[in-house]
């Protein structure tokens, strides 16, 4: 799981060095395939229940899902990048949000305060806490500044599967759910939109947008639960 989730990180990474006014979301869907088995993984998520690409690719007010296309990159968009790696039967996962060149001072925030709460979330991953610990760091730092938290996807637990249980929520009370055991694994990962949570599926089946049009952030890491500092896989 070290080694995929490792893979994940680098292909993030890589990533960050080819988002670019100009640049499809089919380009970089076409260089994660690539890193990623150049680096002795399978991209997880192609052909995953009839997922047509290697990486989800979601733009501005696509949540998450997003099919890589001919669509190319403005300035000023936000794109979510998600990405799982298959290295040898154990699954690591990870999505990060860019920047396409400057974006305003508020979009900047909300890449910020998501990202902020997948950190708060981690650091309740730790033995003999409660599961919705995680999901009620995550809620509490992203509405304290503003935003809503999507309901209807949820992180997971992974390893030998890419989706295993339990479910991870991004939100709820404190206390509640499965006392976390040293040595789980989760994909622990808040989607947070700038206006409300609410979302719906476009005809391809596959895209989740923001009701309302508002954009939306994404981030993931695949972390190990310890009695300490929980261990996160997919950071370089």
């Amino acid at each position: 799981m070290a080694r995929a989730g490792r893979v994940c990180a680098l292909a993030l990474d890589a990533v960050r060095g080819i988002i670019a006014p100009g640049v499809s979301t089919k380009e970089i869907e076409r260089f994660v395939h690539d890193l990623i088995r150049e680096n002795g993984g399978r991209p997880a998520f192609l052909g995953y229940r009839g997922y047509p690409a290697s990486i989800c690719a979601s733009v501005n007010d696509q949540v998450v899902h997003g099919i890589p296309s001919e669509r190319k990159l403005r300035e000023g968009d936000i794109i979510s990048v998600d990405l799982g790696v298959d290295y040898k039967g154990y699954f690591g996962d990870a999505a990060v949000t860019f920047a396409v060149g400057e974006v305003s001072p508020a979009v900047q925030k909300l890449m910020r305060v998501t990202e902020e709460s997948l950190e708060l979330g981690i650091r309740q991953a730790v033995a003999g806490g409660r599961l919705s610990d995680i999901s009620h760091a995550i809620q509490a730092h992203a509405e304290a500044n503003g935003f809503s938290v999507v309901r209807s996807f949820v992180g997971h637990g992974i390893g030998r599967a890419l989706h295993e249980e339990p479910q991870v929520p991004n939100f709820g009370p404190p206390g509640k759910g499965p006392r976390l055991q040293k040595g789980m694994a989760l994909a622990i990962e808040p989607m947070v939109n700038a206006g409300g949570w609410k979302v719906r599926i476009l005809e391809d089946g596959w895209t989740a947008v923001t009701e309302d049009g508002s954009l939306s952030a994404h981030y993931e890491h695949t972390v190990i639960v310890d009695e300490g500092q929980p261990a996160v896989l997919t950071r370089l």
